[in-house]
Parts: structure tokens; sequence; C-alpha cells
């Protein structure tokens, strides 16, 4: 099957030498063509390049660009989409005062989620979860990482990730699935949480690991979750078992999340609102994504996580959305993407690698997804009628895509 975009105004995110992230200076480059065309055979990007080059139409269809502008699909590294309850009562208290910290003590916020995901069975998580996920794709994303960890049991963490096998099976969207069920302290084990982390350690690894279930192994790194003993416990389990380290740090305080990150390889660590100089050198010269995630900091008033200051360090910086019942109610990566420029101070070009290719490498596929290459899979979408891919953050309130392509197919 061939298919032929032509007559675009601008295609965005070419590579002619792909690259797996981009980092400091190069974060500003991002490569584009002038009316352009593409073609896509068999769910791969064949070629691409200016209309005046292209020598033939022989395509079984042709999709006319004109006007539009072609982008390659967002890539969200950081989503919790299994769940069965939004909370918005616990935005009232927000908006009244009581802190996330303070909600989290009284056994809301993760264990409330918890709690309505043991009561749901997988057929109702897995429904839930595809409707999420379809309206994510027609904001335009087309890769996207899962966390489980509103579970906390052997049986509900199980059940979680086997939903996220689901959908890596029945929907076209790139997935990959990450074991956080150390997302959270149980209250049976308050006081006594290294009861749990064995729990974690000795029961549910080997459970996940044994249906692999789990691309990757993750941990909540912060003041008043898990500590850094905790982390290093979890994570070297995980290794052993196949599963990639990533890490939730420093969205409370400084944690030593950053650094227990980095020591144990973590392919990103994400959130980052609370950061120092020792942070930002301690990730310089490694393969460690740092990752923000500006749903949450917005939703919850919390500091913006230093990305400006990472950048200008030399660092590759990712945005994902976070995607969660109570900490980031959305997964509009256009909204990621506004947020990038317009509170971070990130260029549009700096932005959408932030939000395309450095996401993708944090969640391991930069080489599959993330820019439009020759080889990658053709994930894309075609915009609205715009004047040019500075509108894309611009024009926060709306949504600009018109068309959306996975593995070559329309959606």
């Amino acid at each position: 099957m061939r298919t032929l975009v032509k007559n675009i105004k601008e295609l965005v995110g070419v590579e002619s030498t792909p690259q797996l992230r981009k980092q400091g200076k190069e974060m500003a480059v991002l490569e584009a063509i002038k009316d352009a065309y593409l073609l896509v055979e068999d769910g791969k990007i064949k070629a691409f390049g200016e209309m005046k080059d292209l020598k033939e139409e022989n395509a079984d269809r042709v999709v006319d660009a004109t006007g539009r502008l072609v982008f390659p699909s967002f890539c969200d590294s950081h989503t919790h989409i299994v769940y069965a309850n939004s909370r918005e009562h616990e935005f009232v208290d927000k908006i009244r005062g009581l802190s996330y910290e303070e909600i989290a003590k009284r056994g809301g916020g993760i264990l409330n989620s918890a709690k309505a995901t043991a009561a749901a069975s997988e057929d109702e998580l897995y429904d839930m979860a595809l409707q999420r996920l379809e309206g994510v794709v027609h904001l335009g994303t087309g890769a996207i990482e899962i966390k489980s960890g509103y579970g906390l049991t052997t049986e509900s963490e199980l059940k979680l990730l086997r939903v996220i096998r689901r959908l890596k099976e029945t929907s076209p969207v790139t997935i990959k699935s990450n074991f956080l069920g150390a997302h959270g302290i149980p209250m049976e084990y308050r006081g006594h949480q290294e009861d749990y982390v064995d729990l974690v350690i000795n029961e549910m690894i080997p459970l996940v690991a044994d249906e692999g279930l789990a691309d990757f192994i993750d941990v909540f790194c912060d003041q008043g979750f898990f500590t850094v003993e905790d982390t290093a416990r979890i994570l070297e389990a995980g290794i052993k078992y196949g599963m990639k380290p990533k890490i939730h740090a420093n969205e409370m305080a400084v944690s030593g999340g950053v650094q227990v990150g980095v020591k144990y390889g973590a392919i990103s660590v994400d959130h980052l609102e609370q950061m120092g100089d020792a942070e930002i050198e301690c990730l310089k010269g490694t393969e460690t994504m740092p990752t923000v995630l500006p749903g949450c900091a917005f939703f919850l008033n919390l500091p913006l996580s230093p990305a400006r200051r990472m950048i200008d360090a030399g660092l590759p910086v990712a945005m994902a959305s976070d995607y969660n019942p109570g900490t980031s109610p959305s997964g509009n990566m256009q909204l990621i993407l506004s947020m990038a420029c317009i509170r971070y101070r990130l260029t549009p070009e700096e932005a959408l690698n932030a939000t395309t290719l450095n996401t993708a490498y944090a969640m391991g596929v930069s080489r599959e997804v993330g820019s439009i290459a020759v080889g990658k899979k053709a994930n894309f979408y075609v915009t609205k009628p715009i004047a040019s891919y500075e509108y894309m953050p611009y024009a926060y309130g709306e949504n600009k895509v018109e068309r959306v392509f996975l593995n070559g197919a329309e959606i």
C-alpha cells in the first residue's frame, strides 16, 4: 500500500540523518521543507522532499495537503491512562487550600484511584482507557507510554498491566508499558513501608516479568513517598528481570531521585519541578532524558522545572503530559507544546523536538518514531490550514489537527 501526501505547505520535523535525541543547542534545530511531498509504503516512510523533485504520483492513495502542514505525531512518554475514576472532588479540595501531600496522607490521591481500580473489572478498565487513548490520538499523539500504579496490590497491578497489553494488541498506537507498583504507599503499610517494598520486589516483579507485562520499572522517589534506598532496591530487582529503569523524581522536593536514576541507568527521570545545580550536573554526559510534565505543574501550581536552564547547560529535555486523574487530567500534547513555549520559554523549535523526538527517546522508540525519516513508522498528522509551525504552540485553545495517520493508515 502506497500513500502519497502532496502539496504540503510545510513538512516539519524531517531528518535526513536520524538522531536518537537532541540536546542543548541541537534542540533549536528543526528541519522543515516547504512545498513538500511525503511518500508512505507499507506503513513506513518511503521518501520525502520538495514537490519539484517528485518524479511520479504512482500511489494507491493520494492526499492533497494544500495549505496544510504535516508534523510527526507527538510522543507522550509519561501517562497513567488506565484508571477507574476521576477525582474532581480532590480538585475542589486543592482550590480550598489542601496540598497534594495532605490529600495523599488522608487516603486520597493515588490511594483513591487504587480503591476504584480494585472494584473495576479488566474489561471496564480497558473500555475506559481505550476511549482516552482514542481521544489523544485525534489530538495528534501517535506513541504513548502507559504506567500502572493505581493498583498497589499484586492482583490490581497485574490487572492494570494486562489492560495495557490489550491496548498494545488492539490499537495502532505505539505503546510502551511501565510497571509502577511503587507509586504510593498503601494505608496498611504506613509506618513500615519497607514491607510494601518487599512485596513489590519479591512478589509483584517476578509475576510481572513472568507474563512479560512491562517494558519499564518505575518508582515514585519523592518526599512522603519512596526513599532513595527503597528506589535502589526496586530498580535493582527490576533490572534483574529485564525491565529498564525510569524514575518519578523531585516533584515535591529535591529527593535524590535524579541521582539514583542516573546511577541505575534510567532512560528518563520525570517531573523535576525541584532541581538544583547538583541535579543538572549529575545529568550531564549521561543517557538519561530529563522529562518535564507541564500539565502537572500547572494543575497543582507547582514551581516550574528549569527546562530553559537545562537546555542552556547542554542537556536534552522532553515534555510529556502526565495524563492522570489526580494531577494532570489531560493528555492534550498540543497544550503541552504551548506550555513549553509560554511557561518554560522554549522556542517553538525546541518545544516541538521536546514533544516528539525527545519524548520518543524517553520511551525507547526514537529509532521508530518521533520524526519524519525514511524507514520510520509513518506516524504523522495533517493540520487544518495554518500559516506556519509557530502557530501550533501559539493557538493553545484550539485543535489544529485535521487528519491523523498511524502506521501509514488514516485513523
